[in-house]
């Protein structure tokens, strides 16, 4: 899958607070009580598990803000896949810069990268079916475009971004306004016409009910299988079907084989162990 990467306007900031945060007030007392300012270093980023990877371009700007002469040199850019000991990127430049930024850039890369992982590894699993991989909005405060990106570098695709993308209907609202019915009317009746409305439901009683209204999707809240199956055949392609809950790497391609066009897992991005890689002396 095509994915562009993010601008450096966007994410410059996300790696300056960082580094701003592991730096606080003194510095890194260690490295320059240790390194002279003059010394030169080269190392290597190397991965230590299988995975894909993701959020190279914030190691280059983790290293550029530290000291601008520093060099990444990548080998296996973001969306690659690695085996122990490939060698991602070489690192060149100011010793202190290098070793300062370390810890900055090594988080955000095995973090990202474990998402693209988790991610890569789902879309596998859904294969040979139609149904594409989905994010959510259960990401870390303030990471969201990054863990996004991510999901994007590991093959899947992006729900909403936020509250204003799109409404989605979910129970406490259904509940709050009184019934389906009444919830979509008053979406449509409040919303611009470009504004898509998805519609979650947790029987085939409320599907029944939704698919005589104007919605544009309708979300499979925790269904089995084989009332997932049951649910697309009601749908009969009127609209996109996407189902949530209980999607683990073992129950993906059973719930693909249902027909659903949308598994979305919020675990890929709130959950997805890191991909561990370490920076070492080339």
């Amino acid at each position: 899958m095509h994915f562009t990467p993010l601008s450096d306007v966007v994410i410059e900031p996300l790696v300056r607070n960082a580094l701003q945060e592991d730096l606080g007030r003194a510095g890194d007392v260690t490295t320059d009580a240790i390194i002279p300012v003059e010394s030169k270093w080269k190392g290597a980023l190397v991965a230590r598990q299988e995975g894909v990877i993701a959020g190279l371009d914030l190691v280059r700007i983790a290293f550029r803000l530290t000291d601008p002469s520093t060099r990444i040199d990548v080998k296996k850019p973001d969306g690659s896949k690695v085996k122990p000991g490939d060698v991602i990127a070489a690192v060149s430049g100011p010793a202190r810069a290098i070793i300062t930024a370390e810890r900055v850039a090594l988080n955000f890369l095995s973090h990202l990268s474990g998402i693209a992982t988790a991610t890569h590894n789902l879309v596998q699993a859904v294969k040979p079916y139609k149904t594409r991989i989905c994010c959510t909005r259960k990401t870390t405060p303030g990471l969201r475009i990054l863990e996004k990106y991510a999901v994007r570098a590991g093959g899947g695709s992006n729900h909403r971004f936020g509250l204003d993308d799109a409404v989605l209907i979910k129970d406490n609202h259904i509940a709050v306004a009184g019934g389906v019915r009444q919830a979509v009317m008053r979406a449509r009746e409040n919303v611009g016409h470009l504004v898509k409305v998805e519609l979650e439901v947790d029987t085939l009683e409320q599907l029944e009910e939704a698919v005589e209204l104007p919605i544009d999707a309708v979300l499979l809240d925790n269904m089995s299988p084989a009332t997932l199956k049951k649910a697309v055949a009601l749908v009969k392609g009127r609209f996109p079907t996407e189902a949530s809950g209980r999607v683990t790497v073992d129950t993906a391609n059973e719930i693909a084989a249902s027909g659903v066009d949308i598994i979305s897992a919020g675990w890929i991005t709130h959950s997805a162990p890191i991909l561990d890689i370490g920076l070492d002396e080339a």
